[in-house]
């Protein structure tokens, strides 16, 4: 949130979009003309404050917030959120999430059972390419203005340009990472109708490495730009995710090039945050840790998607306490995911919360909540129960309130206030160990163990949790990342790319639509291009399997 004028929307306005493959879709951009570059490129102040919509596509999803003048049309507005419908996707997917509600498909995505119709996949699908939209006018625009700009406007316009470029590249990391093979449409692609073509998933990937590059010396040093504005390390930490991510992509190991930039994120001089909570209250602003944030603001930046969906969803029951918002009793998680912290229903028998203090020695990432004298059911018994809220196991780790419990900044009682950390410097030490153990060069184990232990040393207040280079093998690797990073949108990428995702080892509750889970079809490990993209666009070709 705060005080960043930036991702306030400070003007009114739907950038001129291309017409191409999204235009057929039930969620499509809706009145691309009502304003042109003619009128919002009118001054030099203006491309600030239309960079600002660029950066407000990940967090708002309209011009008036909630369910208001929404700039996609087919679905809900609040259901529409990038951060949302991100989330969607890469956490009810997988062991840590399960929906209650039955609205539309959205149960689909635990059963991993969607289709090529899916709404909320559409929406996803709509949210990346209308990011993806606005990023290419505006670097056209800034292009343009380049040639005749001098002094402190040519270099504010080339800083700016370089993030939007940064923004463009992190909605086709989303693309690739989601559907793979996708409509490419960049800044050389003139506004009017057209059929984009399709790119395979490897060329996107030499694609989007080749932004990330191109972009470094124009972006500012890191840490010195405003709050919530890319600089080089967050193109850095989209490096290094792309390469941890190369084998699933492209078949080849990048792990070596990987640590590469995970070492000058590193020596950046970032730190991690003594209070891991603290990453995920309404003043995680102040956090030390949060390289790339989404901004939220209850007053200025209101929407029923992001952080405020991320509360008020896993928030319900009558005997769950408040974290600053309202109830809506949708998201919670499975015994399988809960189990990864050594954690039983018999932990919770003589308290709801979880951890039940602050003492050395418990882990403090697992923020459960559990009352089965308030009727809450551990094991999910059958499709009943998945609608039902209390049956679960409950997540408190998302907060509306300050980190010292007192109200959110700006605070709203509807709206949120807390800022999501898109890229935080805990997970570039997981990513750092996860490296080193496929065998990439630049790192060695035994730093790999120390950055694990302190992640884990944060965790139990003391040495406690501390494990041995022999102990961090991938399988660790893999469960410390779900501990560390649960319900920020990783988990599905994690397990696709440690082959646990759809036909691996491990299952979960209601995998598959079976109550102790089953293994799925791999083909299911990339999701669909929307139906309606595919029969709008002849140059797609829809994934194998669907």
């Amino acid at each position: 949130m705060k005080q960043n004028k930036l991702l306030m929307l400070v003007i009114l306005i739907t950038a001129f979009l291309f017409t191409s493959c999204t235009k057929d879709l039930n969620v499509q951009p809706i009145d691309p003309n009502v304003n042109t570059a003619n009128n919002i490129f009118s001054n030099q102040a203006s491309y600030k404050q239309a960079l600002s919509k660029v950066y407000a596509g990940f967090a708002l999803t309209g011009q008036q917030g909630g369910a208001g003048n929404a700039d996609l049309q087919g679905i809900d507005e609040g259901f529409s959120s990038y951060i949302r419908t991100l989330w969607d996707v890469q956490e009810l997917s997988t062991d840590e999430a399960i929906m209650s509600w039955s609205d539309a498909t959205i149960k689909d995505f635990h059963y991993q059972t969607w289709s090529t119709n899916d709404v909320f996949l559409m929406a996803i699908y709509s949210r990346i390419y209308f990011t993806i939209a606005l990023s290419n006018e505006f670097i056209r625009n800034a292009t343009t203005a380049m040639g005749s700009a001098s002094g402190t406007f040519l270099s504010d316009l080339t800083h700016f340009k370089a993030e939007a470029r940064f923004i463009r590249a992190v909605a086709y990391y989303h693309a690739i990472d989601l559907f793979g093979n996708v409509p490419l449409v960049t800044e050389a692609d003139n506004a009017g109708a057209f059929f984009p073509q399709r790119i395979t998933r490897a060329n996107l990937f030499t694609y989007i490495e080749s932004e990330l590059k191109a972009i470094d010396g124009d972006l500012v040093a890191p840490k010195q730009n405003e709050y919530a504005r890319a600089d080089k390390a967050c193109a850095w930490f989209l490096l290094a995710k792309l390469y941890l991510n190369a084998s699933v992509y492209t078949g080849t190991d990048r792990s070596t090039d990987a640590l590469t930039y995970i070492n000058k994120v590193i020596g950046a001089g970032y730190t991690l945050d003594n209070n891991y909570a603290h990453l995920f209250t309404a003043d995680n602003n102040t956090s030390p840790e949060i390289i790339f944030p989404i901004s939220f603001d209850g007053s200025n930046s209101q929407t029923w998607g992001g952080t405020t969906f991320l509360v008020s969803g896993s928030e319900g029951g009558s005997t769950m306490a408040s974290r600053g918002l309202g109830s809506w009793g949708g998201m919670r998680a499975v015994k399988e995911f809960v189990g990864k912290f050594n954690l039983t229903q018999a932990n919770f028998a003589s308290t709801t919360q979880y951890p039940p203090n602050n003492n050395p020695g418990v882990d403090r990432r697992a923020m459960f909540f559990f009352d089965a004298a308030g009727g809450w059911v551990w094991t999910i018994p059958d499709e009943t129960g998945v609608g039902t809220f209390t049956d679960g196991i409950g997540v408190t780790k998302w907060s509306n309130l300050s980190a010292n419990g007192s109200p959110a900044p700006n605070a709203n009682s509807s709206f949120a206030s807390t800022d999501f950390p898109m890229f935080r410097f805990g997970d570039v030490y997981l990513m750092y160990a996860e490296a080193v153990v496929r065998g990439g060069s630049g790192g060695d184990l035994a730093t790999a163990t120390s950055y694990i232990n302190l992640l884990r040393q944060r965790a139990y207040g003391n040495t406690s949790g501390n494990v041995t280079s022999s102990q961090v093998t991938l399988s660790f690797i893999l469960d410390e990342r779900a501990r560390e990073m649960y319900w920020e949108g990783w988990r599905r990428s994690d397990l696709v790319r440690f082959g646990q995702f759809t036909n691996g080892s491990y299952v979960w509750q209601w995998k598959g639509r079976t109550v102790n889970g089953t293994t799925t079809a791999s083909y299911r490990n990339l999701f669909p291009i929307p139906a309606n993209d595919i029969n709008a666009n002849p140059n797609l070709i829809q994934n194998t399997g669907y």
